[in-house]
Protein backbone atom coordinates (compact mmCIF):
# COMPACT_ATOMS: atom_id res chain seq x y z
CA UNK A 1 0.00 0.00 0.00
CA UNK A 2 2.76 2.66 0.22
CA UNK A 3 4.58 3.94 -3.26
CA UNK A 4 6.70 1.10 -3.21
CA UNK A 5 7.26 -0.76 -6.60
CA UNK A 6 6.25 -4.01 -6.32
CA UNK A 7 7.09 -6.98 -8.41
CA UNK A 8 4.24 -8.82 -8.25
CA UNK A 9 5.59 -12.30 -9.24
CA UNK A 10 8.86 -12.47 -7.44
CA UNK A 11 6.25 -12.05 -4.70
CA UNK A 12 3.95 -14.57 -5.17
CA UNK A 13 7.33 -16.92 -5.78
CA UNK A 14 9.32 -16.34 -3.19
CA UNK A 15 7.46 -14.62 -0.45
CA UNK A 16 4.28 -17.01 -0.27
CA UNK A 17 4.51 -16.75 3.49
CA UNK A 18 3.47 -13.37 3.51
CA UNK A 19 -0.46 -14.37 3.00
CA UNK A 20 0.18 -18.12 4.60
CA UNK A 21 0.76 -16.90 7.97
CA UNK A 22 -2.14 -14.40 7.63
CA UNK A 23 -4.31 -17.11 7.39
CA UNK A 24 -4.90 -17.45 10.85
CA UNK A 25 -5.66 -14.10 11.13
CA UNK A 26 -8.48 -14.43 8.71
CA UNK A 27 -9.51 -16.84 11.30
CA UNK A 28 -9.35 -13.73 13.99
CA UNK A 29 -11.82 -11.90 11.54
CA UNK A 30 -14.22 -14.92 11.65
CA UNK A 31 -16.07 -13.59 8.26
CA UNK A 32 -20.23 -15.12 8.08
CA UNK A 33 -21.62 -15.30 5.40
CA UNK A 34 -23.51 -11.75 4.14
CA UNK A 35 -20.88 -9.44 5.55
CA UNK A 36 -19.53 -7.11 3.61
CA UNK A 37 -15.72 -7.04 3.80
CA UNK A 38 -13.05 -5.10 2.91
CA UNK A 39 -9.36 -6.31 2.61
CA UNK A 40 -6.73 -3.44 2.69
CA UNK A 41 -3.50 -3.98 0.93
CA UNK A 42 -5.02 -7.28 -0.65
CA UNK A 43 -1.26 -8.06 -2.49
CA UNK A 44 -2.70 -11.10 -4.97
CA UNK A 45 -5.25 -11.60 -3.65
CA UNK A 46 -4.77 -15.10 -1.61
CA UNK A 47 -6.05 -14.07 1.54
CA UNK A 48 -8.98 -12.01 -0.30
CA UNK A 49 -10.28 -15.41 -1.74
CA UNK A 50 -9.86 -16.76 1.54
CA UNK A 51 -12.63 -14.46 3.03
CA UNK A 52 -14.85 -14.82 0.07
CA UNK A 53 -14.98 -18.32 0.34
CA UNK A 54 -16.89 -17.72 4.16
CA UNK A 55 -19.65 -16.06 2.12
CA UNK A 56 -18.93 -12.79 2.66
CA UNK A 57 -18.72 -9.83 0.04
CA UNK A 58 -15.75 -8.89 0.09
CA UNK A 59 -13.57 -6.23 -2.23
CA UNK A 60 -9.90 -6.02 -2.37
CA UNK A 61 -7.58 -3.03 -2.72
CA UNK A 62 -3.73 -2.20 -3.14
CA UNK A 63 -1.95 0.90 -4.05
CA UNK A 64 0.36 -1.73 -6.21
CA UNK A 65 -1.13 -1.81 -9.72
CA UNK A 66 1.29 -5.19 -10.34
CA UNK A 67 -0.47 -6.67 -6.98
CA UNK A 68 -3.95 -5.75 -8.79
CA UNK A 69 -3.64 -6.89 -12.15
CA UNK A 70 -2.34 -10.16 -10.71
CA UNK A 71 -4.81 -10.70 -7.98
CA UNK A 72 -8.12 -9.88 -10.98
CA UNK A 73 -5.95 -12.75 -13.21
CA UNK A 74 -5.81 -14.94 -10.03
CA UNK A 75 -9.66 -14.60 -8.36
CA UNK A 76 -11.54 -12.98 -11.54
CA UNK A 77 -14.89 -13.36 -9.25
CA UNK A 78 -13.60 -10.76 -6.77
CA UNK A 79 -13.88 -7.24 -6.84
CA UNK A 80 -10.33 -5.86 -7.03
CA UNK A 81 -9.37 -2.37 -7.51
CA UNK A 82 -5.95 0.39 -6.98
CA UNK A 83 -6.25 2.84 -4.33
CA UNK A 84 -3.97 4.22 -1.53
CA UNK A 85 -4.90 3.59 2.38
CA UNK A 86 -4.60 6.85 3.44
CA UNK A 87 -7.22 8.11 1.32
CA UNK A 88 -9.69 5.10 0.21
CA UNK A 89 -13.40 5.65 -0.28
CA UNK A 90 -16.02 2.94 0.27
CA UNK A 91 -19.34 3.24 -1.51
CA UNK A 92 -21.43 2.02 2.20
CA UNK A 93 -20.63 1.03 5.41
CA UNK A 94 -18.84 -2.05 5.80
CA UNK A 95 -19.11 -4.79 8.37
CA UNK A 96 -15.53 -5.03 8.77
CA UNK A 97 -11.67 -4.27 7.34
CA UNK A 98 -8.89 -6.72 7.27
CA UNK A 99 -5.38 -6.25 6.27
CA UNK A 100 -2.17 -7.99 6.59
CA UNK A 101 0.75 -7.38 6.52
CA UNK A 102 0.72 -3.89 5.12
CA UNK A 103 0.58 -1.17 7.55
CA UNK A 104 3.71 -0.89 8.20
CA UNK A 105 4.59 0.44 4.79
CA UNK A 106 2.41 3.36 5.73
CA UNK A 107 4.13 5.79 8.00
CA UNK A 108 0.74 7.80 8.47
CA UNK A 109 -1.30 5.65 10.51
CA UNK A 110 -3.43 8.65 11.37
CA UNK A 111 -4.67 9.01 7.90
CA UNK A 112 -5.12 5.29 7.57
CA UNK A 113 -7.18 4.35 10.50
CA UNK A 114 -9.34 7.42 9.60
CA UNK A 115 -10.02 6.28 6.39
CA UNK A 116 -11.04 2.74 8.13
CA UNK A 117 -13.54 4.68 10.75
CA UNK A 118 -15.22 5.86 7.84
CA UNK A 119 -15.59 2.54 6.16
CA UNK A 120 -17.37 0.89 8.71
CA UNK A 121 -20.55 0.64 10.40
CA UNK A 122 -20.80 1.50 13.80
CA UNK A 123 -19.88 -1.62 15.90
CA UNK A 124 -17.74 -2.85 12.99
CA UNK A 125 -14.45 -4.54 13.23
CA UNK A 126 -10.92 -3.48 12.16
CA UNK A 127 -8.76 -6.82 12.17
CA UNK A 128 -4.92 -6.28 11.33
CA UNK A 129 -1.49 -7.65 11.28
CA UNK A 130 2.06 -5.95 10.74
CA UNK A 131 4.74 -5.51 11.53
CA UNK A 132 5.51 -4.34 15.05
CA UNK A 133 7.90 -2.95 17.74
CA UNK A 134 11.31 -4.60 16.97
CA UNK A 135 10.30 -6.22 13.81
CA UNK A 136 13.63 -7.49 11.70
CA UNK A 137 15.53 -5.69 14.84
CA UNK A 138 18.56 -7.56 13.05
CA UNK A 139 18.36 -6.53 9.68
CA UNK A 140 17.67 -3.10 9.80
CA UNK A 141 20.54 -2.86 12.52
CA UNK A 142 22.90 -4.49 10.18
CA UNK A 143 21.29 -1.84 7.12
CA UNK A 144 21.99 1.05 9.07
CA UNK A 145 25.36 -0.05 10.51
CA UNK A 146 26.81 -0.74 6.80
CA UNK A 147 25.06 2.46 5.21
CA UNK A 148 26.96 3.91 7.74
CA UNK A 149 30.21 2.64 7.07
CA UNK A 150 30.10 3.95 3.11
CA UNK A 151 29.01 7.34 4.23
CA UNK A 152 25.59 7.64 5.02
CA UNK A 153 25.25 10.50 7.76
CA UNK A 154 21.33 9.89 8.52
CA UNK A 155 20.41 6.30 7.20
CA UNK A 156 17.31 5.91 8.89
CA UNK A 157 15.97 8.56 7.33
CA UNK A 158 15.45 5.83 4.23
CA UNK A 159 14.12 3.51 6.56
CA UNK A 160 10.65 2.82 4.75
CA UNK A 161 9.03 1.07 7.59
CA UNK A 162 6.48 2.21 10.69
CA UNK A 163 6.69 -0.40 13.28
CA UNK A 164 5.10 1.17 16.52
CA UNK A 165 4.21 -0.61 20.02
CA UNK A 166 0.87 -1.71 21.13
CA UNK A 167 0.98 1.35 23.41
CA UNK A 168 1.45 3.67 20.15
CA UNK A 169 -1.23 2.17 18.07
CA UNK A 170 -3.87 1.35 20.92
CA UNK A 171 -3.87 5.15 21.07
CA UNK A 172 -4.09 6.28 17.92
CA UNK A 173 -7.26 3.52 17.51
CA UNK A 174 -8.56 4.76 20.35
CA UNK A 175 -8.35 8.35 19.67
CA UNK A 176 -10.52 8.05 16.42
CA UNK A 177 -13.12 6.25 17.87
CA UNK A 178 -12.37 2.53 18.23
CA UNK A 179 -12.33 0.17 21.24
CA UNK A 180 -9.23 -1.93 21.44
CA UNK A 181 -10.63 -5.67 22.40
CA UNK A 182 -7.56 -7.07 21.43
CA UNK A 183 -3.73 -6.40 20.82
CA UNK A 184 -0.81 -8.39 21.31
CA UNK A 185 3.15 -8.26 19.98
CA UNK A 186 4.93 -11.21 19.40
CA UNK A 187 7.91 -13.09 18.14
CA UNK A 188 7.51 -14.61 14.66
CA UNK A 189 10.97 -16.23 13.42
CA UNK A 190 10.16 -16.99 9.77
CA UNK A 191 11.88 -19.32 7.35
CA UNK A 192 12.95 -17.80 3.95
CA UNK A 193 12.57 -19.42 0.86
CA UNK A 194 15.56 -19.45 -1.77
CA UNK A 195 17.80 -21.52 0.46
CA UNK A 196 21.24 -19.81 1.04
CA UNK A 197 19.97 -17.11 -1.39
CA UNK A 198 16.84 -16.19 1.29
CA UNK A 199 18.32 -13.45 2.94
CA UNK A 200 19.08 -11.44 -0.23
CA UNK A 201 16.11 -12.73 -1.99
CA UNK A 202 13.72 -10.56 0.96
CA UNK A 203 16.23 -7.45 1.33
CA UNK A 204 16.11 -7.02 -2.52
CA UNK A 205 12.29 -7.60 -1.89
CA UNK A 206 11.10 -5.71 1.14
CA UNK A 207 14.56 -3.61 1.95
CA UNK A 208 15.21 -1.66 -1.48
CA UNK A 209 13.98 1.62 -0.15
CA UNK A 210 17.47 1.75 1.95
CA UNK A 211 19.13 1.70 -1.41
CA UNK A 212 17.91 5.00 -2.86
CA UNK A 213 20.02 6.57 -5.14
CA UNK A 214 22.66 4.00 -4.79
CA UNK A 215 25.09 2.53 -7.97
CA UNK A 216 24.14 -0.63 -8.63
CA UNK A 217 27.87 -1.97 -7.81
CA UNK A 218 27.61 -0.02 -4.19
CA UNK A 219 24.14 -1.60 -3.91
CA UNK A 220 25.88 -5.02 -4.61
CA UNK A 221 28.25 -4.37 -1.97
CA UNK A 222 25.84 -3.31 0.61
CA UNK A 223 23.44 -6.16 0.36
CA UNK A 224 26.25 -8.57 0.39
CA UNK A 225 27.92 -6.98 3.90
CA UNK A 226 24.61 -6.81 5.44
CA UNK A 227 24.26 -10.53 4.86
CA UNK A 228 27.84 -11.52 6.02
CA UNK A 229 27.10 -9.34 8.99
CA UNK A 230 23.73 -11.23 10.03
CA UNK A 231 25.10 -14.89 8.93
CA UNK A 232 25.80 -15.88 12.62
CA UNK A 233 22.37 -15.22 13.81
CA UNK A 234 20.03 -15.60 11.52
CA UNK A 235 21.28 -18.43 9.19
CA UNK A 236 21.60 -21.90 10.20
CA UNK A 237 21.46 -25.23 8.11
CA UNK A 238 21.52 -23.83 4.84
CA UNK A 239 18.60 -21.54 5.76
CA UNK A 240 18.13 -18.40 6.49
CA UNK A 241 15.21 -17.16 9.36
CA UNK A 242 13.96 -13.26 9.09
CA UNK A 243 13.10 -12.12 12.53
CA UNK A 244 9.62 -11.30 12.74
CA UNK A 245 7.79 -9.39 15.35
CA UNK A 246 3.85 -8.81 15.26
CA UNK A 247 1.14 -6.56 16.01
CA UNK A 248 -2.39 -8.38 15.58
CA UNK A 249 -5.00 -5.70 16.76
CA UNK A 250 -9.06 -6.42 16.71
CA UNK A 251 -10.70 -2.71 16.88
CA UNK A 252 -14.40 -2.12 16.97
CA UNK A 253 -15.94 0.87 15.74
CA UNK A 254 -17.74 2.83 18.69
CA UNK A 255 -21.13 2.49 18.44
CA UNK A 256 -22.14 6.04 19.24
CA UNK A 257 -20.12 7.28 16.00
Amino acid sequence: MSQYFWNSALYEKNHAFVWQYGESIVELLAPQAGEQILDLGCGTGQLTEKIAQSGASVQGIDSSLSMISTAKVNYPHINFAAADARIFQVEYPLDAVFSNAVLHWIKQPDAVINCVEKALKPGGRFVAEFGGKGNVGAIVRALLSVLSEIGYQEPEALNPWYFPSIGEYAGLLEKQGFDVGYAVLFDRPTPLEGGSAGMVNWIEMFASGFFSGLSDDVRSHVINAVEECLRPALYRDGNWIADYRRIRVVAIKNSSR
